[in-house]
């Protein structure tokens, strides 16, 4: 038999899920399958419309070997589990006389825990366990959610926290799930055999296709577990969010409330001269965070080093003594000793691996307003892991609507640990990026406006010409705005001054929930929408309710963000301009990504506008402007606020029509 032909395969999955094949398309789906074909690894940049995910998944099953695919946001992993994957293989079933199995696996915390909903949490301050749905009246929110999970549990056949509707509070969920540290393990859990999570595994290691997120892939490659199947071609889709979810999974944290919970947690199990020891290490602690001012630490003070020590040496005894004492009189007692040994393990590890002070490490104290201090540390840079886990002994094909910023995949390239594109050598990972370009005529379709007459944004202050050009703007596209701000303050800011201005409704980010607020700014043409960076990459609203999309200015990474300064000051000290390869680079994805909002369908059309003038002025500018979708390119205001109104006008008239 003649192995079906690739366009073949394509153009069936294609009209399958009632698409329009793009020339885009068809170029990765080849150079995926090539890429499969040699071992060797890909990064794709696919414009929005492209179709990306059938332009990765028709080549990867035709290919036959087991692929994983790791995506940053839920919404992409139902859109695969739900929508094209069940599509893609009952239309390739006929060519490929076969029917691949697909499955979706994330982290243990995500599923409903069994153990936890029928025997209770392990209790801080009581011996055993403790009811939550006994201890919460059942008129209160919390006692509400906790009824309908208990309710779910009988119907629900995953488990997974992301299948409840509506969803219930981070708190809800903590009473009825557990981490893989806290968890029994299968073989000595009573409710092992129906265990959600298990059975997820399970699945995946049949499965042909595994979706996961990027957490798991990051956790997969640092703990050494392997937690994914074994598989021989991983697809990243929204890579460019690879590198912060992986430093989010290595980072460690310890808060003195952290502290505390675990020497709860563990006095009911040891002697009392070692829960003792681990009681004064923790009031040592808590006292010195007391003080502690934000900021890096670059070298331990005397002081905190001392306090760690102290800490780390008390948990290790802890854990030593958790492992050979029993106390039947602790109602079960597995349970409440896993959770304990997960908290004290937790500490250990941390206060060690700041003591130990590896030079790829960076710490520091941060403050907030609610929960007080906490004490962390993260890799300077976790290129060199992801080149030597990622990158063996597989085929990666990594893929985003923005990853070639400033007019190459250099840049992206090297966070990801890959040399210079064309490197050859021993233990380098050869690779290539392609752009298949987008379906969308950019030039026509949008404008990006730079208000070159603005002052230049300082640290702090109101910028009252801002609000003015802001305000001209949102009148002139007749509402239709999504505006993007670099910190919560601004976009509050922006939002009370314009609520006083302006007949218009302003939503605010914070005020409802993000599907909800998304929702009412796409069922309304004079809806604003205003939020910070979380909004910049889950808004997708096609057609005349988002015309106008506003950064009020290039968004660095704020001077006293510890992690991006050592990632800079380590670039500079090796010979590297660390402002291009940290915080312009930072700049260029997320900007990349804010203007990614404008143009969602082929008949789209408005504006990008950025109040920073110093995206026209200074000479970093281009660089940015090269990594952004190719609009027709102005700083003349009057020549804005016609298109704005122009296609306010048309926009209104095509709904009058209608």
């Amino acid at each position: 038999m003649t192995k079906p032909s690739l366009p073949d395969l394509l153009h069936a999955a294609v009209t399958a899920v009632g698409g329009v094949e793009r020339p885009g398309q068809v170029t990765m789906a080849e150079a995926v399958a090539q890429a499969i074909d040699d071992g060797s690894h890909l990064l794709v940049q696919a414009g929005t419309g492209t179709g990306k995910s059938l332009g990765y998944l028709v080549p990867a099953l035709a290919h036959g070997d087991r692929v994983v695919v790791a995506t940053a946001t839920l919404a992409l992993q139902r859109q695969l589990v739900e929508r094209d994957l069940p599509r893609t293989v009952e239309a390739l079933h006929p060519q490929l006389r076969r029917r691949p199995e697909f499955a979706m696996l994330k982290g243990r915390s995500n599923y409903l825990c069994l153990h936890r909903l029928h025997e209770g949490v392990p209790q801080d301050d009581e011996d055993g366990l403790f009811d939550a749905f006994e201890a919460a009246a059942p008129t209160s929110k919390l006692g509400k959610d906790l009824l309908r999970l208990r309710d779910w549990s009988d119907e629900t056949e995953t488990g997974d926290r992301d299948d409840l509707t509506p969803g219930v509070s981070d708190r809800a969920w903590a009473q009825v799930s557990v981490s893989s540290r806290e968890c029994l393990g299968a073989s000595k859990c009573a409710y092992g055999a129906e265990c959600f999570a298990e059975a997820a595994r399970e699945r995946a290691k049949l499965a042909e296709v595994v979706v996961t997120n990027h957490a798991l892939l990051a956790i997969d490659a640092i703990e050494g577990a392997p937690v994914l199947p074994q598989h021989e071609v991983l697809i990243v889709d929204e890579a460019h969010e690879l590198v912060s979810r992986v430093t989010g999974v290595a980072t460690g944290e310890l808060t003195p409330g952290q502290v505390n919970r675990a020497v709860r947690r563990a006095a009911k199990l040891v002697d009392e001269k070692v829960a003792d020891q681990l009681q004064t290490a923790a009031e040592g602690f808590e006292r010195l965070m007391e003080l502690a001012l934000p900021g890096r630490l670059e070298e331990l003070p005397e002081d905190l080093a001392y306090a760690l020590m102290a800490l780390r040496d008390a948990a290790r005894a802890v854990i030593s003594a958790l492992g050979s004492t029993r106390d039947r009189s602790v109602q079960d007692e597995d349970a409440v000793r896993k959770q304990a040994l997960a908290s004290v393990e937790s500490i250990h590890d941390v206060a060690e691996r700041i003591t130990n002070g590896s030079e790829y490490d960076v710490v520091w104290y941060e403050r907030h307003d609610r929960f007080g201090a906490s004490l962390r540390v993260a890799p300077l840079s976790v290129s060199g892991l992801l080149r030597e886990k990622l990158f063996a002994d597989r085929s990666v094909v990594l893929t985003s609507a923005t990853l070639k910023l400033g007019g190459d995949f250099n840049g992206v390239g090297a966070s990801l640990g890959l040399a210079p594109e064309g490197t050859e050598g021993e233990d380098v990972p050869v690779w290539k990026g392609i752009d298949v370009g987008s379906p969308f005529d950019y030039p026509k379709q949008g404008i990006l406006y730079v208000a070159r007459h603005l002052a230049t944004p300082g640290r702090e202050g109101s910028r009252t010409d801002m609000m003015d050009e802001l305000a001209e703007l949102v009148e002139a596209a007749g509402g239709r705005t999504l505006g993007l701000f670099s910190s919560m303050r601004a976009a509050q800011a922006a939002a009370e001054e314009l609520r006083g201005r302006l007949d218009k409704p302003i939503l605010l980010q914070g005020e409802d929930t993000l599907g909800e607020l998304i929702k009412t700014f796409a069922g309304d043409p004079e809806t604003c929408l205003f939020g910070t960076l979380s909004l910049w990459q889950g808004v997708d609203v096609p057609g005349p309710n988002c015309q106008l999309v506003v950064m009020d200015r290039i968004p660095f990474p704020r001077p006293d963000d510890p992690l991006m300064s050592a990632r800079q000051k380590a670039v500079e000290e090796a010979g590297g301009n660390g402002f291009m390869a940290v915080a312009a680079t930072h700049a260029a994805l997320l900007m990349a990504q804010g203007a990614g909002r404008l143009v969602r369908a082929t008949g789209d059309r408005g504006v990008v506008a950025v109040l920073d003038p110093r995206l026209a002025t200074a000479r970093y500018g281009s660089y940015l402007r090269a990594s952004l979708p190719d609009f027709w390119y102005t700083t003349d205001r009057n020549q804005v606020r016609r298109s704005l109104a122009a296609i306010d006008a048309a926009a209104k008239a095509k709904a009058g029509g209608a």
